[in-house]
């Protein structure tokens, strides 16, 4: 049996108590104020016992044990502590108590059913008693409560603390990434002003492939398949949709047409992408230290990477003046580099583009910046999230290059809307345009063949 317990560790008596025992709480909280309550209790009860276990556990002796291990230890120190105060737990409860105080102890608390719960994609705390979640594009309420902004506040410390990061009053804001890969925000009083907020956007166990956005109807087959053919014949593509549009899970999706031969570079501000390639050298950005020194931004690691041989470059999301060099790439030799841009049309797209130039701090004129734009730039995806909460590619758009100072571009596919059904999802198909693409020609000379029907104006695809 492994020993966990400090040495002379031992709770303070009930009696010396002056507030009163969670047991003597849970009797107030008679009558049906009902499961409310209850789950109250049951919080607050797990937050005491926890800070209890703290006390009287050596941590350093958990290292190396199974949470099986652990339960067993622990599971025995939480029942002489429910002995002390007299609660009257069933076996099922005292389970589900031992479960909850193990998440406090060695997860993220209340948090951990979530993370584990593999419908959900996103987790939006807002103050410790309103937690919402993200399902099947649905935003819906979550029974889970945090005890208080303290409670909340601990978990935050926790997840942020985990990559050498820090939130406080003087560093109120913080990105950080769970062990898994998912992305995580936080916002902390006083800017916060009715309790902590924390997002967590979910980083999929295995990333989804384009064949699964086949299958639930947010790319259709054929047009699944000329975009294979773009990157598989190296065309750099830029990827455009609003925020939780799902760019990340398209370019993911997308990369996995790289040949494996190829030498990837990839630059993020917080690790999402998961590329299957053998060759992938991953770059992730550092904020400045507490003395506000030693970050190195997206644009640093744009510039390091041209000096890594990199075949193609990407770059997770453009958001300053890392654009410019991201085009330069581009524009030298890095055929085939991708990377996504807010933006909710594919026109605005390039707008940003041509903004972010400008933030790189070089004097360039708008002309020569939408002429970096048309040179590097093949390939617009545009998607969107719709009101049925389904994420659709919307629009794929080629630049065919300049016209005095506008960057002209053609549509070739494009989904459009006819109406709402009774349930609230979004009708529509997807259809060509009837222009023929110039990156046809291209994608033939790399051996990717694609039908000219797919091209036809009265081409329809569910």
């Amino acid at each position: 049996m492994w020993q966990i317990r400090k040495p002379n560790s031992s709770a303070a008596p009930a009696e010396e108590r002056v507030e009163p025992t969670l047991a003597e709480r849970q009797l107030m909280s008679v009558g049906d104020a009902g499961a409310f309550a209850k789950r109250d209790v049951h919080t607050d009860l797990k937050v005491e016992l926890h800070q209890r276990l703290i006390d009287c556990i050596n941590l350093s002796a958990l290292d190396g044990m199974s949470r099986e291990q652990i339960a067993e230890e622990v599971g025995e120190i939480v029942e002489e502590e429910l002995a002390k105060q007299n609660h009257a737990l069933n076996l099922v409860e005292r389970r589900r108590l031992i479960d909850d105080v193990l998440d406090e102890l060695l997860g993220l608390g209340p948090l951990e059913p979530l993370l584990k719960d593999t419908t959900i994609t996103d987790i939006l705390v807002n103050g410790p008693d309103r937690v919402f979640v993200e399902r099947y594009g649905q935003l819906e309420p979550s029974p889970v409560r945090f005890k208080d902004d303290k409670h909340l506040l601990r978990i935050i410390q926790k997840i942020v603390s985990a990559v050498g990061r820090r939130v406080d009053e003087s560093s109120p804001l913080v990105d950080a990434r769970l062990m898994d890969g998912s992305r995580v925000n936080a916002v902390v009083p006083p800017l916060a002003l009715d309790g902590s907020l924390l997002s967590i956007r979910k980083f999929a166990k295995v990333p989804i492939s384009m064949s699964r956005l086949v299958e639930i109807g947010s790319i259709p087959a054929q047009v699944a398949e000329v975009l294979k053919a773009i990157v598989a014949s190296r065309r750099n593509v830029l990827i455009s949709g609003g925020t939780g549009s799902g760019k990340t899970t398209l370019l993911n999706a997308m990369s996995a047409f790289i040949d494996n031969r190829e030498r990837i570079v990839t630059i993020e501000d917080s690790a999402e992408l998961q590329l299957q390639q053998s060759h992938v050298a991953r770059l992730e950005t550092r904020p400045a230290n507490i003395e506000g020194k030693g970050e190195i931004g997206q644009r640093d690691l744009v510039k390091n990477a041209l000096r890594m041989r990199p075949d193609r470059i990407i770059v997770g999301e453009v958001r300053a003046g890392e654009a410019f060099d991201m085009l330069q790439a581009m524009n030298t030799g890095h055929d085939g580099s991708m990377t996504t841009v807010h933006a909710n049309t594919p026109r605005d797209a390039l707008s940003r583009l041509e903004q972010m130039i400008g933030m790189s701090g070089i004097d360039i004129p708008a002309r020569s910046a939408r002429a970096q734009i048309a040179s590097a730039i093949n390939v617009v995806v545009q998607i969107a999230r719709l009101s049925d909460g389904r994420r659709r590619l919307m629009s794929l758009s080629e630049i065919t290059g300049m016209e005095g100072d506008v960057v002209t571009m053609q549509e070739i596919f494009r989904f459009r809307q006819t109406g709402i059904s009774a349930d609230g999802g979004v009708i529509g198909k997807f259809e060509a345009t009837g222009l023929r693409p110039r990156f046809l020609d291209h994608a033939i000379t790399h051996g990717q063949v694609l039908s000219p029907d797919l091209f036809r104006p009265d081409a329809r695809f569910e």
